[in-house]
């Protein structure tokens, strides 16, 4: 595989910038001058929009800004890309960011796409969700798979920890999950319930579905926050928490109160810190403790010019290291109660007496219909 040095960087067919390999190690960015004229910071707390040339630390991305590293597969989706580099007598160990970036191409999570693009072999193949199931247990539990191709082919650009596909229902983008080496067969219910429940507690969620399947429960999928439409146009620009704050999602190190700030000083709406602290209250109650930085995100809404909170996502019964939450409430992540909750809300200026009762209502809704998983 030809070493990359330089990869050009693209929102919608127009070019954001270059990156630009600096002593075999370091990704330098600047943005074109076009889209200096017209464009938005695609990671403001990094990258304004400026006319200069940006330097990246080696961590925690390995060399990467943290925008761009949100576009890398990883757990999953890393996975496949190794595997089947193996496969094709490549060592994984010896391919640079930028190469994974243009592996990438124009298939990652959020609109930024990448040029030159690398383009490995693909195939489709019409397996059904079982058997796309049996393949990925195959794979976690032995290394290898006869259909690797076609596991790559959907799913090679995805993140997280657990197999799935990316895939078209009804002319709409989804992502369908299975279940991990880790994972009960029956964790597509779970998550299920638990996107029903976060809904009834009013916490904005994507249309999801349980697909049938002959050997568990069913398949958890949901409809991608990240797409709006068909084609480049219909990509949405994202960046996740970790991104914007340049800091690694297998560290715990956030708090809430950190999450808060960075949401208002983001999006300069206290209604987005209401959106938020809503998904806290739910975490905290429904015991969703994988609450690392990658788990949240950011979108950018073009049209009106501003950034909001994404739909939540990743939401299920859960642990983080040492049993805790990833991410802290108020500095507590082994036994956060309300009285933690109600501090976050009130450091980031938050109406009491309604931050109250949402803890309340939202502690009711999840004993009502997770209790059995508590």
């Amino acid at each position: 595989m030809a070493r990359l040095n330089k990869l050009e960087v693209f929102y919608h067919d127009r070019p954001v910038g270059t990156m630009a390999l600096y002593q075999n190690r370091l990704a330098a960015f600047a943005y074109h001058r076009d889209w200096l004229a017209d464009g938005f910071s695609v990671s403001p707390l990094s990258l304004p929009l400026e006319q200069k040339v940006f330097m990246p630390k080696q961590d925690p991305f390995e060399g990467l800004f943290g925008v761009f590293a949100d576009s890398l597969p990883d757990g999953w989706g890393r996975l496949l890309v190794d595997r089947l580099m193996r496969k094709k007598g490549l060592n994984p160990q010896a391919i640079g960011n930028l190469e994974r970036l243009a592996i990438v191409g124009s298939s990652g999570m959020g609109a930024l796409t990448y040029r030159p693009a690398m383009v490995m072999d693909k195939r489709q193949e019409g397996l059904t969700l079982d058997e796309i199931a049996g393949e990925c247990e195959k794979l976690l539990n032995s290394g290898t798979s006869e259909n690797l191709d076609v596991l790559f082919d959907r799913g090679a650009s995805s993140g997280g920890a657990r197999p799935k596909i990316l895939t078209d229902i009804d002319g709409e983008d989804w992502i369908i999950k299975f279940p991990s080496s880790e994972d009960g067969r029956d964790i597509g219910r779970q998550e299920y319930e638990y996107a029903l429940c976060a809904r009834e507690c009013g916490i904005e969620m994507e249309d999801v579905r349980l697909f049938p399947s002959g050997n568990s429960a069913g398949y958890f999928g949901t409809r991608r926050f990240d797409r709006k439409g068909q084609g480049e146009a219909g990509k949405v620009h994202m960046v996740s928490a970790a991104g914007l704050l340049e800091t690694s999602h297998r560290i715990p190190n956030l708090d809430y109160d950190i999450l808060m700030r960075l949401t208002l000083q983001l999006t300069g709406s206290m209604e987005e810190c209401e959106r938020l602290y809503r998904l806290m209250c739910f975490n905290v109650y429904a015991h969703n403790r994988d609450d690392h930085s990658k788990n949240f995100a950011y979108l950018y809404r073009e049209a009106e010019r501003r950034w909001v909170l994404s739909p939540a996502f990743d939401l299920t019964y859960s642990n983080s290291i040492g049993g805790e939450h990833a991410t802290t409430i108020n500095g507590n992540g082994l036994n956060p109660g309300t009285d933690d909750i109600l501090a976050v809300a009130r450091k980031i200026g938050l109406d009491m007496r309604k931050a109250g009762k949402t803890a309340a209502d939202i502690r009711e809704c999840v004993l009502e219909n997770l209790g059995r998983y508590l």
